[in-house]
């Protein structure tokens, strides 16, 4: 690398709620001269984010506008709906949206759930993000459904959740702009995300080719396999005829073949008799 080279490095985008640390981790020890950056973004940013070339991927909040993105959905996440702890949703394990028909259900301007109609019924005005709307739950102003890693991101003593049953669902995905071929350190992060092991985990494109190397090594090892077997290596019905085992000779095409005596013996063995 010449010195106007710069050196390589990933920046990787996230959303509130969403943990990377675990799989920076891995990154860290697997390639500890690439430095990995981390990029805080809303939800509602972070596509913008990644079109703009401000990160090399992102953990994402789906749905989202994915248009000049590519994304893998990684996991769903639970709806929850967030009310002070005295609250009467606090004495039961889970509720419905019906159960919140006579609540004030905040809808902040951050929200990352895609609602066909929001439950309750709307506050006076929308609070701009999901931080604002946990203080006026606190206040007593209404109640917020969100994904349950936000409510434990936004966790107060005062607090508390439970599932919402038939809500819509927050799915985060891992996702980088459309390209062709896929960057190389896109494709070392999508390995860990997907758990590949070190010695598993391809740089881009090395994928199929290592999956075409494999077929060929098998198809390979399945018709020596084949070669070996048709020539009698061992004993039971194996060398004789074309072989021409029963003359002390080892088997065709197969190096490593047994010696005739073996033949001899099973067929002893399958007709009784021993010569001596």
């Amino acid at each position: 690398m010449t010195g106007s080279e710069a050196s390589p490095s990933f920046r990787l985008a996230y959303v509130p709620g969403v943990t990377p640390s675990k799989w920076v981790r891995i990154w860290n020890e697997r390639l500890p001269d690439v430095p990995l950056t981390l990029v805080q973004v809303s939800a509602t940013e972070a596509p913008d984010t990644l079109r703009d070339g401000g990160a090399d991927a992102g953990l994402v909040r789906i749905p989202a506008d994915r248009g000049g993105l590519t994304a893998i959905p990684l996991y769903t996440e639970t709806t929850v709906v967030v009310v002070p702890k005295d609250h009467l949703v606090a004495a039961v394990d889970e509720v419905s949206t019906a159960d919140l028909a006579d609540e004030i259900v905040l809808h902040p301007l951050d929200d990352t759930l895609d609602w066909e109609a929001l439950p309750g019924r709307p506050a006076f005005e929308r609070p701009a993000t999901t931080a604002d709307a946990v203080e006026l739950v606190a206040a007593g102003i209404g109640v917020l459904v969100v994904p349950q890693s936000l409510a434990r991101l936004h966790h107060r003593k005062d607090l508390t959740y439970r599932p919402v049953t038939d809500a819509p669902a927050s799915r985060v995905a891992l996702s980088w702009p459309e390209a062709d071929p896929t960057p190389d350190l896109v494709e070392h992060f999508i390995g860990i995300v997907r758990g590949r092991t070190v010695n598993s985990t391809r740089g881009p494109q090395r994928d199929t080719q290592d999956a075409k190397g494999g077929s060929r090594g098998a198809a390979a090892g399945k018709a020596a396999t084949g070669r070996n077997a048709r020539g009698g290596a061992t004993g039971g019905k194996g060398g004789t005829a074309k072989s021409g085992a029963g003359k002390g000779s080892t088997a065709k095409g197969g190096r490593g073949a047994g010696p005739a005596k073996g033949a001899r013996t099973a067929k002893g063995a399958k007709g009784g008799r021993r010569r001596p």
